[in-house]
């Protein structure tokens, strides 16, 4: 059986009770495209491994890996991972993969992240590399979680953008950042609502000061619930978007790996 190879767990913050966050070195042959995910987990009692895919949220350029997590109840590895503390071994496939990457889809003018949940995870690489704004005039991040507390993620890493010396500089004023919640009241810089009722409200364009999706100059990655991502689909298609992939690019894409 071939060995996985292992990494050393470097941090971990936890933001609440169902949402953690880790760090781990990166071996130097590890190679990855901003969006893409790797399989990573623990060893099994029975000494086999036992592995998810979990979307690589720190961008390429970074010295370490930075993964988000949902805590699932019972769950056969994240009840496990939330328990690692600096120093803890995991295990690490060296093949990273994935369809939110900027080679699937065509050339645009204005990039949006729609994400729910830990879904966020992928486009907190995205919105990290340089080469995102190389290629786009705008990028807009889109987070919806039940909480402002589950939000919090998220901000932290446009806030990091913000304060990055050299990146806030590649960045300037072209990132937008649109945070959501579903079952409390909005708070400052926040709405309120599902985004794919914002979407269809014209909410979200109001919010960001762009018009509705056009093929033209429109593209789009989403990533996070099943729910979100079926009807931000139809959305896409309904503005003439068509799913693009790595072997054939288009006007949006979907992430369909999840981790339990």
């Amino acid at each position: 059986m071939t060995t996985i190879p292992s990494e050393t767990v470097i941090e971990t913050r936890h933001y609440t009770d169902d949402l953690f966050s880790f760090r781990t070195t990166r071996p130097r042959s590890f190679r990855f495209r901003s969006g893409e995910f790797a399989m990573l987990g623990l060893p099994k009692e029975d000494g086999k491994p036992l592995l998810r895919a979990y979307s690589i949220a720190s961008p390429n350029w970074a010295d370490d890996l930075e993964f988000f997590s949902i805590k699932v109840p019972n769950g056969p590895l994240t009840s496990r991972l939330a328990q690692i503390k600096p120093g803890d071994e995991i295990l690490l496939r060296p093949k990273p993969t994935g369809t939110l990457v900027l080679d699937a889809l065509l050339p645009g003018r204005t990039l949006w992240l729609v994400s729910t949940g830990t879904g966020i995870a992928p486009f907190a690489s995205v919105a990290r590399d340089p080469e995102t704004y190389e290629q786009y005039e705008r990028v807009v991040l889109t987070h919806t979680c039940r909480t402002q507390a589950e939000l919090q993620y998220g901000i932290d890493v446009v806030d990091g953008i913000r304060r990055d010396e050299i990146l806030s500089e590649v960045v300037g004023n072209r990132l937008t950042h649109v945070a959501t919640v579903t079952r409390e009241t909005a708070g400052p810089n926040t709405l309120e609502g599902r985004v794919t009722d914002l979407i269809r409200s014209g909410e979200l364009f109001e919010a960001t000061e762009l018009p509705a999706w056009s093929p033209d100059v429109d593209r789009v990655m989403i990533c996070g619930s099943t729910a979100m991502i079926a009807d931000t689909r139809v959305l896409c298609e309904a503005a003439g978007l068509d799913e693009g992939s790595n072997s054939a690019p288009g006007r949006f894409v979907v992430e369909k790996a999840f981790v339990g």
